[in-house]
């Protein structure tokens, strides 16, 4: 276990076993850090700076001096395996599966849940209430309002043109839902309570309150018309 000189525990926080928490990395009263979790890794800027100075006495040492650190919130479970980079901000309730990655400049509001195996890569907004599914690509310049669920191996993207020099937002406003294996193309907005069928291809916008389906992506049923099916499919058991 590696725990910085400038890392401040709340109460009750409990830490398991070979755990490396660097830089002025915060966490809130009653979080529990599963063992092999590392909380404030540097970016790849600062690690290669590391790695050109050479060898030192502590690895844990250097990387502890050049993090920045992250935020984590109250009651955050956070489990093996989970790598959380320097700068990132975690809301309080936050629920993580086992070895997921958030790069830099990410802020995960309160109450997400993120499934195992789940990418986040850097520079995204994840809105309070989200449920990210296990093995979620989530790129650069993605947001993601509250209340969506993203279900498993959905893909995100960035760039229309890979690879280009030039990366666009995309945008998922509040209480969508997106079913499995979904890719989502860079540069899109998907209007609020909008639904994306499994294995769709988002290629263009997404109006409010719109199902859509296929590749590329068309507009199926309405949002109410996919509340009455679900509603009769649940009543069928």
């Amino acid at each position: 276990m590696f725990v910085g000189s400038r890392v401040k525990l709340g109460r009750n926080v409990v830490l398991g076993p070979d755990v490396r928490i660097y830089g002025s990395t915060s966490i809130g009263d009653e979080s529990f850090v599963d063992g092999g979790v590392v909380l404030g890794y540097p970016t790849r800027r600062k690690l290669l700076s590391v790695i050109e100075r050479g060898a030192k006495p502590s690895l844990d040492v250097v990387l502890d001096e050049v993090s920045e650190g992250c935020a984590v919130g109250r009651n955050v479970v956070i489990r093996r395996g989970v790598v959380i980079y320097e700068r990132t901000v975690i809301g309080d309730r936050v629920e993580f599966g086992h070895d997921v990655v958030v790069r830099e400049n990410v802020v995960v509001e309160e109450g997400v849940r993120i499934g195992t195996g789940t990418i986040i890569d850097g520079d995204v907004v994840i809105g309070a209430g989200t449920s990210i599914q296990s093995g979620v690509y989530i790129p650069p310049r993605v947001r993601i309002g509250r209340k969506v669920f993203v279900a498993p191996r959905v893909v995100f993207t960035n760039d229309r043109y890979p690879p280009s020099s030039r990366l666009v937002e995309t945008v998922v406003e509040d209480e969508v839902v997106i079913g499995a294996n979904a890719t989502i193309v860079a540069g899109v907005r998907i209007g609020r309570r909008a639904v994306i069928a499994a294995g769709a291809v988002v290629t263009r916008d997404v109006p409010p309150e719109t199902v859509v389906a296929g590749c590329p992506a068309r507009p199926l049923m309405s949002r109410d018309e996919y509340e009455n099916r679900k509603k009769l499919y649940e009543e069928a058991t």
